[in-house]
């Protein structure tokens, strides 16, 4: 129960967010969102979709980013892989974006390295559809599934699962640096005062007995 709340409560925070950067930006009436559980990205226009297209996520071990994210480029020229277009998002751990593929019958399924696949005949129509600077409001498994669920995590780790730590752990005022999901050294030293004060072997690594200490998982 304590898992899903936490989920859930993920998913409230971004929402919020996505309508406060909204009405700031005044691009309420037209953003990405992208469903995780269902594979599925939705062009929502005036807070009706408009646009529903299949579309491939990361895998277990390569999860696709979650939160609330820009496009902030857009090309034509990437090709092989990457299909005809590309939309970069800022995702502050990597390099992600929505791009086509040379792999059609692969979409509708978790495949990528975390970026979001898509069919080229329908990464070609959201390009024109979607203007750099669109929000990207993409909605799924924070903690992981399956092998990559509350993962061991050490410093060069990255994703969402970090920056839940971090926010975690900047709550109980052992952390002072950004919650930007890189696991490094001010991440680690945090760590180890976490450990410490919990009498644990002070490793600077995250496992699942952390979890439970931090209060995200029962």
């Amino acid at each position: 129960m304590k898992k899903l709340t936490l989920c859930v409560l993920f998913i409230f925070i971004i929402s919020i967010i996505a309508n406060k950067q909204t009405n700031v930006q005044g691009k309420q009436d037209l953003y990405i969102k992208v469903d995780l559980w269902s594979n599925q990205l939705h062009v929502v226009e005036n807070n009706k979709i408009i646009k529903t297209y299949p579309v491939a996520s990361g895998t277990e071990l390569s999860p696709t980013p979650i939160g609330i994210f820009h496009v902030t480029e857009k090309s034509r020229s990437w090709g092989g892989g990457f299909g005809t277009r590309w939309l970069g998002i800022n995702v502050k751990w990597g390099t992600y974006g929505i791009h086509g593929t040379n792999k059609p019958t692969r979409i509708g399924r978790n495949v990528s390295s975390g970026c979001i696949r898509m069919r080229n005949e329908d990464v070609e129509q959201l390009f024109e559809l979607i203007p750099e600077g669109t929000i990207v409001q993409i909605e799924g498994p924070v903690t992981g599934i399956g092998e990559g669920e509350y993962k061991n995590l050490s410093v060069g780790s990255k994703g969402n699962i970090v920056q839940l730590v971090q926010q975690k752990l900047k709550g109980l005022e052992l952390y002072h640096g950004p919650v930007d999901g890189i696991y490094e050294a001010r991440t680690e030293k945090a760590v180890k005062k976490f450990q410490k004060m919990n009498q644990l072997p002070v490793t600077g690594g995250i496992t699942f007995r952390e979890y439970i200490l931090l209060d995200m998982v029962e």
